[in-house]
């Protein structure tokens, strides 16, 4: 592959290094952009994001890439944070984000049992095929951290259990995302990313 098979957006505070560095394991060369004529023009779009959504909502827009993402017709996946601005509203700080899919991102109920952020190793329940689930199976554990979420909807491809169901995977059309960390997650997180560089 070369450098502009991946673009990676540069959202603000997200953790650029390892996702490039995992890339890298992958043979993989990425680069990073906030400039919407190089994310237009990009094979495959990567979308990551730590943080409150709102903030990031707030940068895309700076950088003019709103429309852009909206528009794009190639792969694109939306990671952590990224994968909730891949929805239509986020109840932190009550913003509207990209509305690629529909839904609202909701604040996770905590819990003496089940605390907020949900932060850790946990498996996933499969519920439809996905290319990006290839050789993923359900015994595989991915790393989480966030405290906002989507529930499961129609185009969920996998869920996690925290309380309840929740969005752990989706996919429509060139849209996917993950609400893990692919990058932290060990072999199962590389599976993913290198499914998502098949596509």
């Amino acid at each position: 592959m070369s450098a502009a098979d991946v673009v990676i957006i540069d959202s603000g505070g997200a953790n650029l290094a390892s996702l490039r560095f995992a890339l890298d394991r992958l043979g993989a060369r990425s680069s990073v952009s906030a400039d919407p004529a190089v994310v237009a023009a990009a094979p495959r779009i990567l979308l990551p994001g730590v943080g409150a959504a709102a903030d990031a909502m707030t940068r895309l827009r700076a950088a003019r890439l709103v429309e852009c993402l909206r528009g794009l017709r190639q792969p694109m996946l939306g990671i952590c944070l990224g994968m909730q601005l891949l929805f239509a509203h986020s109840e932190e700080g009550d913003t509207e984000s990209l509305g690629l899919l529909e839904g609202t991102i909701r604040r996770i109920p905590g819990s003496a049992d089940r605390p907020v952020p949900h932060m850790g190793w946990n498996t996933c329940e499969l519920r439809h095929p996905d290319p990006l689930l290839t050789g993923i199976g359900e015994r595989d554990y991915f790393y989480f951290v966030h405290s906002y979420a989507a529930a499961v909807m129609p185009f969920t491809s996998a869920a996690v259990e925290y309380g309840a169901a929740l969005s752990a995977v989706v996919h429509r059309g060139n849209i996917h995302g993950v609400q893990f960390h692919p990058e932290r997650s060990g072999a199962p997180g590389a599976r993913v990313l290198q499914n998502f560089l098949q596509l």
